[in-house]
């Protein structure tokens, strides 16, 4: 992972491959840019008065000093207009300079992105953010790549933020702490999801999460089959029994607290790959659902991010882990399971298995007694038709904790929007001949997907994030490669920063 450097010196007389700047289209003159154009030799206003560059938000202009600054090449990133400016604006733009420069083969600059203003965010806010944005814009998977190594880019190895004030420098490096935690999650969490179904079986994602949990020092269960069936884990097993692939739940414990605290628990889903069952899906795309335990990677990412941040909270993980394939021992539709709780559980679509494992997983996680719980799963199609890529769907009994959750994703970049979760729903997963039924029908389908849950969450404040349209990038964005997005680390951490705080 890249190198951050904190200094307090002059952008203009710092010797660098390239000097990063942002510009607001609504103050394209004096300050900082007057200086700058000036020392250019009026290069930056004539490119602006020739319309190649307007300041518009991830514009970019990249322009050669010819020894005019000790710096080789400028780079100019649009901010938009400045009232606009938020935190994840900046991240954005400094994921779109990193993408840039690391296609361009150049592997260091300096910057003074961390003191542009943002309304509300102090020196620290701004720094995570920026840092955050080139981690996430230097992001990439090529590991199974074997031809041509030697012609990919070089990643971005180093970037030195320049600072006016000395008192200004610790808390950026504060900022840059926490981001580096938050990026090395969101890599892990990446990595995790991109792997492919060959490599990705439960026990890979077990393994995986014990070697995080021997890195960064906290406890790392694993509950396997044969203690699963001794406990009851009804749902979870008639889900894995299709597959050769042996289930397991996996239980991370990290004490940053008192320990008197109750702790925080993360639920995430963890199908390893998804064809459905019996109720198999099409043949086309179904090789993303290798992207069916994203809930699962978000968790495992958190987890290694507030380690390592060392956050101030006490967190329980319980991760379902399991595959489901259509198989002669595969469950059927119309099989009715008994669940962890005791819940009967009609199940009409093999398909709608995430719900299944979860609801075993919400039922365990009471016994660590949490103050909140929140399940993250790439859970239904539904989510994607309702809120498209954008946003990821939040549903629970919590109101505060939905409040907590919808404000950390608006600072985090990864938006949440909430749902409702009315008692008329829950008539929709009424079953005739068992407790409750695992489809509640085409009708508002990532509702009942949560008013299924709801039933296993009884008693706990609890929170469900549907995060099927946000876990996977078909196109690609700087801030987001091809792939895994590695959605919920940030969202999760902006969080518990905030409960740490109290």
């Amino acid at each position: 992972m890249m190198e951050f450097k904190v200094k307090k010196a002059d952008l203009l007389k710092r010797k660098a491959a390239v000097l990063v700047v942002g510009v607001f289209e609504d103050k394209l003159k004096g300050g900082f840019l007057k200086k700058l154009d000036e020392a250019l030799g009026g290069l930056l206003q004539q490119a602006i008065r020739a319309g190649e560059f307007r300041g518009e938000f991830k514009e970019t202009l990249l322009m050669s000093t010819a020894g005019r600054l000790p710096a080789q090449r400028v780079l100019a990133v649009g901010l938009g207009r400045a009232t606009d400016c938020d935190l994840d604006r900046l991240r954005k733009a400094a994921a779109v300079a990193a993408e840039l420069l690391q296609r361009r083969r150049i592997t260091e600059l300096a910057t003074n992105l961390v003191q542009v203003g943002v309304k509300g965010a102090g020196h620290s806010d701004v720094a995570q953010a920026v840092t955050e944005g080139f981690l996430l814009g230097a992001y990439r998977f090529d590991r199974y790549r074997t031809e041509q190594r030697d012609k990919l880019p070089p990643a971005l190895a180093e970037v030195c933020y320049l600072v006016d004030e000395s008192a200004v420098v610790s808390a950026v490096e504060a900022g840059v702490a926490v981001a580096r935690a938050v990026g090395t999650g969101v890599y892990l969490a990446r990595d995790l999801v991109n792997e492919p179904g060959n490599v990705k079986s439960p026990r890979y994602l077990a393994e995986q999460a014990q070697a995080v949990a021997r890195e960064q020092g906290f406890v790392c269960t694993l509950i396997e089959r044969e203690e699963l069936e001794k406990q009851g884990f009804g749902a979870l097993l008639g889900v894995a029994r299709g597959s050769v692939r042996e289930p397991c739940l996996i239980v991370l414990e990290y004490q940053g607290g008192k320990k008197e605290e109750k702790p925080v628990a993360l639920v995430g889903k963890g199908v390893v790959f998804d064809a459905g069952g019996i109720s198999l899906k099409p043949a086309e795309k179904m090789d993303e659902m290798k992207m069916d335990m994203a809930g699962a990677a978000a968790v495992i990412g958190t987890f290694r991010a507030a380690a390592q941040a060392r956050l101030p909270v006490n967190l329980v993980g319980v991760i379902p882990a399991v595959e489901n394939l259509p198989s002669g021992t595969a469950m059927r539709p119309g099989d009715i399971l008994t669940s962890l709780s005791g819940r009967t559980i009609e199940v009409l679509n093999t398909d709608a298995e995430g719900r299944l494992i979860l609801a075993d997983a919400l039922t365990y996680v009471k016994r660590f007694e949490p103050r909140v719980v929140v399940d993250l799963a790439t859970l239904t199609g539904a989510c994607i038709i309702a809120l498209g890529h954008h946003a990821a769907a939040v549903l629970g009994s919590d109101e505060e904790l939905i409040t907590r959750l919808l404000a950390a994703g608006r600072d985090s970049g990864e938006k949440l929007w909430q749902l409702p979760l009315w008692d008329e729903y829950a008539a929709q997963i009424k079953s005739e001949i068992a407790d409750v039924k695992n489809l509640g029908g085409r009708p508002a389908g990532t509702i009942t997907a949560a008013a299924f849950l709801h039933k296993f969450a009884d008693g706990l404040n609890w929170a469900h994030l549907d995060i099927a349209g946000t876990a996977w990038e078909e196109k690609g964005e700087p801030w987001v490669a091809k792939g895994a997005s590695g959605f919920g680390v940030r969202l999760l951490m902006r969080f518990l920063q905030k409960e740490s705080e109290g």
